[in-house]
């Protein structure tokens, strides 16, 4: 198993990313946690994914989940070397990967380590066991007007839930995000803390923040 989670962007470490991605490092961009904004602010950040990954060697196609079903999924993803998964609204992503049958290609993919899992935000945050309490920062509202329902479960791959975004002055959900990890340990509920510029490496047995 092999993934690279970033609070936001690449981070600070992107040959880490580089280094991970095995074969001829040709993968997916998974823009659907934007779902529901507006289509040319969508393509115009895809682009953006698409060439800053191009910048670290990686060669990157958008596959949009809106387009597909558990029937044509696996056709449509084909063989990647990663998977980008951008930021955005967590509870829409999870919606958009359950209906489109990729929650489970994913974590097929990550059992059998066909290829790296990489991402930031919204990205990391549904590798979860769960998404409660990150309601408080992602409205589930553009989840429910999207997809007609909301799920809090996340995927289950990581044993607690990410918090990105903390201490980074310049992000503007860093406040949320902040109360939110007030919450978890309220609670005490375990979780990665990562500030922008930070990404959670899982490399086999091995997990590490950078």
């Amino acid at each position: 198993m092999r993934m690279y989670l970033s609070s936001y962007q690449l981070g600070e470490h992107g040959e880490r990313l580089r280094t991970m991605v095995r074969g001829d490092r040709r993968g997916l961009v998974i823009a659907n946690a934007l779902d529901g904004c507006a289509d040319d602010r969508r393509e115009a950040d895809t682009r953006r994914q698409i060439a800053l990954l191009a910048e670290l060697g990686l060669t990157a196609r958008d596959l949009d989940l809106r387009e597909h079903d558990a029937s044509t999924i696996r056709n449509a993803v084909g063989a990647p070397d990663f998977l980008w998964i951008r930021g955005g609204n967590v509870f829409t992503l999870r919606m958009a990967l359950a209906r489109s049958g990729m929650d489970e290609v994913i974590l097929e993919g990550l059992r059998e380590d066909r290829f790296v899992y990489a991402g930031f935000s919204a990205g990391a945050c549904v590798l979860a066991p769960s998404l409660a309490g990150l309601e408080h920062c992602d409205p589930v509202g553009p989840c429910i007007a999207e997809h007609g329902g909301v799920r809090y479960d996340g995927l289950g791959v990581l044993d607690r839930p990410v918090v990105p975004h903390l201490d980074s002055p310049r992000h503007p959900e860093t406040e949320l995000l902040g109360e939110v990890a007030r919450r978890y340990e309220a609670a005490g509920t375990s979780y990665w803390a990562l500030r922008d510029g930070q990404v959670l490496i899982v490399d086999g047995e091995d997990s590490l923040v950078l």
